[in-house]
């Protein structure tokens, strides 16, 4: 899975450098927050100092990982070197990475998306891999990290929450083999699943009961728009749908889902979702966004309608574009 090369090249740059700040992407999902933590850990191993940033807090359900408390918003010092993790593109780190003093540090760049743009200086890039914190886990121990009770908790927790407690069709044997030192090492499945998955406040069922009020369905895609007026009816707080768009993606007559969530700020996060043999990578990537095949999301400029309108359309060219490619018959996308 790794290149020894480019595992010499990261041992290099850790061991010159002593002042290391971690980044990851806004609007951090479990795999980048897992994976965050869990190279703070290894850092702190190998005797570092190092700043852990994300410019979006911690969800709530994340703070039983070790370090939590420490992910700050900023990074105002000077560092020698920048580990990116879960990162498709620069802009993705937001104001954490654009109010670094320059001349920035050299960056590592460690990610599992299919649309990453192989930014850094040192680019560990694996879009076979189910998450980051499985490339993790083999980058470790190549650096002279000791897997322990922590380190396992967090790394497994990146691998229950973008694998959807291994769900995902990106899910391998060597992904089951990793959760399985993991769990050997220290952590606990049962409890990571609850956290980082299953366990969720009433606040996020009423903002599903908005979400499915709102849905629709034409030609293959089914979407929901919920306005940042609905969000705040619901005392939900967080700025994902919180699996509505995998829920909406497992509808027979639909290969592919959207969910928008009007922001604060007016801007529009919009999540995709879909099966194989469909990709909503591209899609997203066309959009200023990015991710996976079967996940990836974009954040667009309000009004809130108007970005339904364009994402619906977009969506419904791609799913056309793709049915006629794979060679999909009509009906099984319901167009």
């Amino acid at each position: 899975m790794l290149s020894s090369a480019t595992v010499n090249l990261i041992d290099l740059a850790l061991d010159g450098a002593n002042q290391i700040v971690a980044i990851t992407h806004v609007s951090p999902d479990g795999d980048a927050i897992s994976s965050l933590i869990a190279t703070g850990l290894a850092l702190q191993q190998l005797g570092k100092t190092f700043t852990m940033v994300c410019d979006d807090d911690l969800p709530n359900r994340f703070h039983y990982l070790p370090l939590s408390n420490q992910v700050r918003a900023i990074a105002d010092g000077h560092y020698d070197l920048i580990i990116a993790l879960d990162v498709g593109d620069i802009p993705r780190m937001g104001r954490a990475f654009a109010d670094l003093p320059r001349p920035r540090p050299p960056i590592v760049n460690i990610d599992h998306h299919i649309t990453n743009s192989y930014f850094g200086d040192i680019n560990l890039v694996v879009p076979e891999a189910s998450a980051t914190a499985e490339i993790l886990f083999h980058l470790f121990p190549k650096l002279g990290v000791e897997i322990t009770s922590d380190l396992a908790t967090s790394l497994l927790s990146g691998l229950v929450a973008d694998t959807l407690g291994f769900r995902t069709a990106n899910v391998t044997g060597g992904t089951l083999r990793a959760a399985s030192a993991l769990i050997e090492a220290g952590a606990d499945l049962f409890s990571v699943t609850s956290k980082a998955l299953t366990l969720k406040p009433f606040s996020t069922l009423l903002m599903w009961h908005k979400g499915l009020n709102n849905i629709q369905m034409e030609d293959g895609l089914i979407w929901t728009s919920i306005s940042y007026r609905e969000r705040l009816e619901t005392g939900y707080e967080d700025t994902s749908s919180f699996g509505l768009g995998n829920l909406m993606a497992e509808v027979n007559e639909a290969v592919m889902s959207a969910v928008f969530l009007e922001l604060a700020n007016g801007r529009v996060r919009v999540g995709f979702r879909c099966r194989p043999p469909y990709s909503v990578s591209e899609l997203a990537k066309t959009l200023g966004g990015g991710g996976h095949h079967l996940a990836a999301g974009c954040t667009l400029d309000g009004p809130l309608d108007e970005v339904v309108h364009l994402v619906v359309n977009r969506s419904k060219e791609s799913i056309r574009r793709q049915s006629t490619t794979l060679e999909v018959p009509a009906m099984d996308v319901g167009i």
